[in-house]
C-alpha cells in the first residue's frame, strides 16, 4: 500500500493527535459568529502553520461541519511550493496520513480526472507540499472518513482548474477546499492595504481585482470565484489575520484568510 507521509508534522502542526486536539479545542473555545450559508460548496482557507493560522482555517472547517452532513469526498486544491509544475499533479497514493489517522485517497475519482485533463498529471515530487498538507488534520477531524482527493498546481491557467473544480461540484457529495495564504513579508500596515485588495475580490467575486493583491494561491481563490460567478454563488469573509498577531512582529509579517463560497 502506497501511502502519502505526513512530512510537515511536528512543524506546521503538531505530530501528536493529543496536540493537535488541544489546538482545536482551544479555537472552538473562542465565541465566534456561526452565521454561514445553507449549503456550502467550498471553503478557501490558510496553510501556515496552526500557531498562526489555525484558527482562521479552523473557523471554516467548523462551520462547514455544523452545516453540511453529506460530504463523501473532499477536493483539496493548493498551490506548489517546492515543485515547479506545469499544470497540475493529482494524488494516486493509496492513503494519506495524518497525526488523527489516514484519510483514504479515492484513487479512482483522481485517474479519471487525470485522464479528462490534459493538463493534469502525478507527480510523486509534491508529496512535500505543505499547503494541501496542513488541511488533511482538519479534514480527519471534522469530515471523518470522507475520501480525499489532492491537486497541487503550478503553472496554470485559473479557468483551467475551474473546469476541474466545475467537474467536482457536479457531484453533490463533494467538497472543495481552497488553500492559500495572502501578502507575504511586508509591514503591517502594507500587508493590511495588499490583503484588504484580496478580500473585496473574494467578497465582490471581482476577477480583475485579484491582479493587485498577492497570495500564494490566487490560482485556486480566482478558479473558484470564477466557478461561484458562473454557477450564482455567494461569498462570505471569516475572518483575516496576520502573523504579527501572534509575532508581535510588524515589520514582516504575513496575512491569512478564511471565507466560504455557497448559498
Amino acid at each position: 500500500m502506497s501511502i502519502r507521509k505526513a512530512v510537515v508534522s511536528g512543524s506546521f502542526y503538531p505530530q501528536k493527535k493529543e496536540e493537535i486536539l488541544k489546538y482545536i479545542n482551544h479555537f472552538n473555545s473562542v465565541k465566534t459568529n456561526d452565521e454561514s450559508f445553507d449549503d456550502i460548496k467550498a471553503i478557501i482557507v490558510p496553510h501556515a502553520g496552526y500557531i498562526y493560522s489555525g484558527y482562521t482555517a479552523n473557523m471554516a472547517y467548523k462551520l462547514v461541519s455544523a452545516s453540511k452532513k453529506n460530504i463523501k469526498r473532499v477536493v483539496v486544491i493548493g498551490p506548489s511550493h517546492r515543485v515547479y509544475l506545469k499544470g497540475a499533479s493529482v494524488a494516486l497514493y493509496d492513503e494519506y496520513e495524518t497525526p488523527l489517522g489516514n484519510l483514504k485517497i479515492d484513487k479512482e475519482f483522481s485517474q479519471n480526472l487525470i485522464d479528462k485533463y490534459d493538463f493534469l498529471d502525478f507527480n510523486v515530487e509534491c508529496e512535500f507540499e505543505h499547503s494541501t498538507e496542513t488541511q488533511t488534520p482538519f479534514i480527519k477531524h471534522y469530515f471523518g472518513d470522507v475520501q480525499l482527493v489532492e491537486i497541487v498546481y503550478g503553472q496554470i491557467d485559473y479557468k483551467d482548474l475551474s473546469k476541474v473544480i466545475d467537474e467536482v461540484l457536479k457531484d453533490k457529495s463533494n467538497f472543495v477546499v481552497i488553500s492559500t495564504d495572502l501578502s507575504h513579508f511586508y509591514t503591517l500596515e502594507e500587508a493590511q492595504k495588499l490583503d484588504n485588495i484580496c478580500l473585496e475580490a473574494i467578497n465582490k467575486k471581482d476577477l480583475k481585482l485579484f491582479d493587485y493583491c498577492e497570495a500564494c494561491g490566487k490560482i485556486g481563490v480566482k478558479a473558484i470565484i470564477n466557478w461561484a460567478i458562473k454557477n450564482n454563488y455567494e461569498t462570505k469573509i471569516l475572518n483575516h489575520c496576520t502573523s504579527a498577531d501572534v509575532t508581535k512582529d510588524k515589520s514582516r509579517v504575513v496575512g491569512y484568510t478564511s471565507a466560504l463560497i455557497g448559498v
